[in-house]
């Protein structure tokens, strides 16, 4: 089978600033990317351990999202925002 080259082709958001009233969603959705992903990994077996293991499926981020090291968090947040500035790029507003 011919391998295909992919070039990945996001769309530009880079001029999409977030209202500061957004804040809290983006920090809601970055705990829920979190709960996904646990939920996802738990279900195909994965386990708390102090090391990611793939032999073993251990990951230490199996834990509540307010426990996760700020790095991490960060990770969940930078989902969040890009799907929120997607959002606002493809022209719906957001509001509650």
């Amino acid at each position: 089978m011919k391998q295909k080259t992919y070039t990945p082709q996001p769309i530009d958001t880079t001029g999409v600033e977030l209202p500061e009233e957004l804040e809290l969603l983006v920090e809601q959705m970055s705990k829920n990317v979190h709960e996904v992903w646990s939920e996802t990994r738990i279900q195909q077996g994965w386990t708390y351990g102090e090391q990611r293991n793939d032999e073993l499926k251990t990951h230490p981020c199996l834990i509540p999202y307010e426990e996760l090291p700020e790095s991490e968090k960060e990770y969940d947040r930078n989902t969040a925002i890009g799907t929120l500035k997607l959002i606002m790029k493809l022209g719906f507003k957001i509001s509650k």
